[in-house]
């Protein structure tokens, strides 16, 4: 019989694998359209999926408490979104990307510290061999100084993505499915919100529609799959194995669209192997 903790890695794996890649069909879809806009209709396809999953799957609706969580977690990812979009608009995409990630690692992995205790010293490094692939996946190399604005989008995009970590990780304790349509029913109520106010609430771009389902079924599916690995097993665990989903997004540019990799990159791949193998153990 598998232990738990082996298919929380499992799982928490398969989340940075299919974020990853649903992350590479959204900035596809948004290379021809508003990112933003992307972002609501690739979340209304993934809800639509997670309430028919729940609706046939799940055995009873958990407490409220458990869907409040999922509302507050759907809430601080979607604040994240803003903030890493806003990032990688404004700022330097090779600083911003590996900065918030890093940031989105730590957060929950602090908290775990302070309420699951320490996870030991194998792990641990582990831990800290991660964080620096998710850097070298993402960062092309630049050694300039990193400005004030893109820190603090930075920070704020690893904050939101960090606390919906953290969140998801209490609502999923009892129930996975419905917690996860909680929290994306509380994410699409706010970008629809934030696009009505800003007056940028417009259809999504023409011929994209693949791509931006493509990206709503594999977020809801990575979503489904960090509920798992939160659920059967640590936080931080789960958590530093789901930052790891730049790997996947940089592979497939590689892949599809045939972008080089420089040397940072290939060291952030074999440096998340490693990484991986340390953390399984």
């Amino acid at each position: 019989m598998i232990h738990p903790e082996s298919v929380a890695v499992i799982c928490g794996l398969c989340s940075a694998l299919v974020w990853g890649a649903g992350d590479f069909a959204g900035g596809f879809a948004s290379r021809r359209g508003n990112a933003l806009t992307v972002i609501l209709f690739s979340q209304l396809i993934g809800g639509t999926l997670l309430v028919c999953l729940a609706a046939v799957f799940a055995r009873s609706m958990p407490p409220a408490r458990h869907l409040l969580f999922g509302g507050l977690a759907g809430i601080f990812g979607v604040l994240g979104l803003v903030g890493l979009y806003k990032g990688l608009a404004q700022g330097r995409m090779g600083l911003v990307a590996p900065l918030s990630a890093v940031v989105t690692a730590l957060v929950p992995m602090t908290f775990s510290l302070m309420v699951e205790g320490f996870p030991g010293w194998l792990r641990t490094t582990g831990f800290g061999i991660a964080m620096a692939a998710v850097w070298f996946l993402s960062s092309p190399g630049d050694k300039s100084k990193i400005a004030p604005g893109e820190l603090r989008l930075s920070i704020s995009a690893g904050l939101g993505f960090g606390l919906f970590f953290i969140f998801m990780d209490q609502a999923s304790s009892q129930s996975v499915l419905w917690p996860l349509v909680a929290a994306r029913a509380a994410a699409i109520a706010l970008m629809f919100t934030i696009l009505a106010t800003t007056r940028r609430l417009a259809p999504p771009p023409k011929g994209q529609f693949v791509f931006i389902a493509l990206a709503g079924i594999l977020d809801t599916a990575g979503n489904a799959a960090f509920g798992m690995a939160a659920h059967l097993g640590r936080l931080d665990i789960a958590a530093i194995l789901a930052s790891l989903y730049p790997a996947s997004t940089v592979l497939l540019a590689w892949l599809v669209l045939r972008e080089g990799l420089g040397r940072r990159q290939w060291f952030g791949v074999a440096s998340a192997g490693v990484a991986l193998v340390l953390i399984a153990i």
